[in-house]
């Protein structure tokens, strides 16, 4: 017997979408338009699974959600939403949400979820936030969002790694702000900032006379973090001597301030960053491997901004608005033109370089609206990119990496460059197409089964 799938969209276009695709999925699909609506019908029939649109007309999805999981609590419910935000995304897996997917969603992808959901039916599904500064819809976030949504119920570590520049602070802190530990405090430290000599005392504090110049008693950052969490970023730089200790207090949950003698809890979760290879630090010597199993019972990977080109529109808005109010400098907006523009550049600088450009664009640029003539002229088109690189020469790019490797590698090396060529194409299609799969095959002229491969290697 088909499974009864429910839909509710105040959209008409998107129910009539959703009803068409099921209907070819071999499944029993029925739609609404209001919770009152579906209300009325879950009186006299239970589907297998709900499709929910977040925002509805009256009560909205959130609220639909937790009303049938109250009468059905092994129901799965997929929610539905337009809006990129992390609030919204801890509260859907916090409610017992199956999943969390973005529109304008790709439809074999809301069929395998479904698919996946109705396997699961009988267990009570994987329930298992949208701080400033984090913006975007590209899929690459969406996954990130997905992560930090199913987390946001537990204390376990997590390492984040990720280029420089790529906001890993910023995914600490919505962790801990979506964490049981949010109304504790949130206290970060640089590991690599700090001098090797000092780095112990930071973290575990010292007594009195524990040194020369330790004329007073401090508290350490384990301490300041106690009831809430402990970001310890760079934690690849941290020296060996200090990751033996560090090992230890996360083993026994207490340790000793420096010169002290009287034990001290560690009340805090641990989250930390690198944007080093910790497997390859490991395999050198340089890290020790029981602390890094330790650190990485999750690892949550931010993406560099050259694998989310579509939300630097977005980033650009925000960050233009962010630096008028932080400055106190009249509004800028973006043109089109170098909105198109900027998602053609490399950005090794990630998300940290671009908040800087927007920073100097609303301070220095003469006109309410920003145009690519406002650029520095170092990223004019035909000046050097970042990288080094134009628009116009990645041909010439292509063949100097070309060289690169013929001369530096005995491997054949045409299918791992092709590789990457198709990778990067059907990625950054993907990414100005909003993650619609359809439309960025037909954008490419390919079909859908050929971009998937793509994207897969």
């Amino acid at each position: 017997m088909a499974e009864r799938v429910w839909v509710i969209d105040d959209d008409p276009g998107i129910r009539y979408v959703l009803e068409e695709y099921l209907r070819g999925e071999g499944l029993k699909p029925r739609a609404f338009a209001t919770g009152e609506e579906l209300g009325k019908a879950f009186r006299h029939h239970e589907p297998d699974l709900v499709l929910a649109d977040i925002r509805l007309e009256g009560k909205d999805g959130l609220e639909l959600m937790q009303e049938l999981r109250k009468e059905r609590p092994d129901l799965p419910v997929i929610i539905m939403t337009a809006y990129s935000d992390l609030d919204y995304a801890v509260r859907a897996f916090q409610g017992g949400a199956f999943e969390f997917i973005s529109k304008p969603f790709d439809l074999n992808e809301v069929g395998r979820l479904i698919r996946k959901a109705l396997k699961k039916q009988a267990g009570t599904g994987e329930g298992e936030s949208h701080p400033d500064g984090m913006v975007g819809s590209s899929p690459a976030f969406q996954d990130m969002i997905r992560v930090i949504g199913r987390l946001s119920g537990s204390d376990i570590p997590v390492l984040i790694t990720g280029e420089t520049g790529t906001g890993k602070e910023l995914v600490a802190r919505a962790l801990h702000s979506h964490s049981p530990r949010a109304r504790g405090p949130f206290v970060a430290i640089n590991t690599a900032a700090i001098p090797e000599d000092l780095l112990e005392s930071e973290l575990f504090g010292h007594e009195r006379g524990a040194f020369t110049g330790a004329a007073d008693k401090r508290l350490g950052r384990f301490e300041q973090a106690s009831g809430g969490t402990l970001f310890l970023d760079e934690i690849g730089d941290m020296p060996l001597s200090l990751q033996s200790r560090l090992l230890r207090v996360l083993a026994e949950g207490e340790y000793y301030r420096l010169g002290g003698h009287d034990l001290v809890e560690a009340d805090v979760r641990i989250i930390t960053a690198t944007h080093r290879d910790l497997p390859a630090l490991v395999a050198e010597g340089q890290f020790r491997a029981d602390l890094y199993h330790r650190l990485k019972v999750i690892t949550l990977r931010v993406p560099p901004l050259r694998e989310r080109l579509g939300d630097i529109p977005a980033l650009t808005r925000h960050f233009l608005r962010e630096a008028g109010q932080e400055f106190r400098l009249p509004p800028k907006l973006a043109d089109q033109s170098l909105l198109d523009y900027l998602q053609t550049l490399s950005w090794p600088g990630n998300v940290r370089e671009l908040r800087h450009l927007c920073q100097s664009l609303a301070a220095l640029a003469p006109a309410p609206v920003i145009g690519i003539d406002d650029l520095p002229p170092e990223l004019h088109p035909g000046h050097a990119h970042q990288d080094g690189a134009t628009p116009a020469d990645w041909l010439d790019q292509m063949s100097a990496e070309l060289r690169s490797s013929l001369h530096g590698n005995e491997a054949p090396v045409y299918e791992p460059l092709k590789t990457r060529f198709e990778q990067h194409i059907a990625q950054t299609t993907v990414d100005v197409c909003a993650g619609n799969q359809s439309e960025a095959a037909r954008k490419l002229g390919i079909s859908r089964n050929t971009l998937a491969r793509m994207l897969k290697n």
